[in-house]
């Protein structure tokens, strides 16, 4: 991981504070992990022992219902974390953890470890109880679109979401660094992949939005809708 790969949450530079072997204390000890693609990282029911940084590639958080249908909670990528409610007292993972890309590198960041991270640094532990807290209302707005809004609705609104998170502004116009592809669109909103290519396409024909492999440009988000 790079000096200038900066992991950062509302000012707060997780990857200066979180990543162990930045800390003396921790640092000996400390290994990366190695995924490749569709690698399960944990399983639902494995016990919650660790935290866990993305150093490379994109992680999807899911996890099955009583028939066997996967939902697709999240996908995260460098630079952020997961397993945090280990921290809320989970004693067993209710969710999975899986590997999306050829190379994924993940840093392992033990409870009892983050714990005194926790009790030591004030701003630390604040940021990461708002990242829990922020997390969860998320879910829970993305479960409430699920049930209650069109396909068309969800695309929009996850646009919309990734261009707050991720999105930087061009002007009047927001540049989203896009390592969503349309299957990871339609996974995260219950929807096929067909949906999500006819209404991106059906955006970009308005010219509310422009897209390609690497990116996606929002030139107005008052009129994405």
């Amino acid at each position: 991981m790079g000096q200038d790969n900066l992991w950062f949450f509302e000012g707060v530079d997780l990857f200066k504070i979180l990543c162990p072997h930045k800390l003396k204390e921790f640092g000996k000890k400390h290994q990366f992990y190695n995924f490749k693609k569709n690698d399960f990282i944990y399983f639902q029911d494995d016990p919650s022992k660790y935290i866990y940084l993305i150093a490379k590639g994109r992680v999807k958080i899911g996890s099955y219902n009583e028939d066997g249908n996967e939902l697709v909670k999240t996908i995260l990528s460098e630079g952020e974390l997961f397993g945090e409610l280990a921290l809320l007292g989970e004693t067993r993972r209710e969710d999975f953890a899986q590997a999306m890309d050829k190379e994924t590198v993940i840093c392992p960041m033990n409870i009892d470890d983050m714990s005194l991270l926790i009790k030591d640094n004030k701003t630390f532990s604040l940021g990461l109880f708002k990242l829990i807290g922020l997390r969860i209302k998320k879910l829970e707005r993305r479960v409430e679109s699920l049930v209650f809004k069109d396909s068309r609705t969800r695309i929009v609104e996850l646009l919309k979401e990734m261009a707050e998170e991720k999105g930087t502004k061009v002007g009047e116009e927001t540049m989203i660094k896009n390592h969503f592809t349309h299957k990871d669109i339609a996974l995260l909103t219950g929807t096929s992949r067909q949906n999500v290519t006819t209404v991106l396409n059906d955006l970009r024909d308005k010219n509310i939005i422009n897209f390609d492999r690497k990116k996606i440009l929002i030139r107005d988000l008052e009129k994405l809708k």
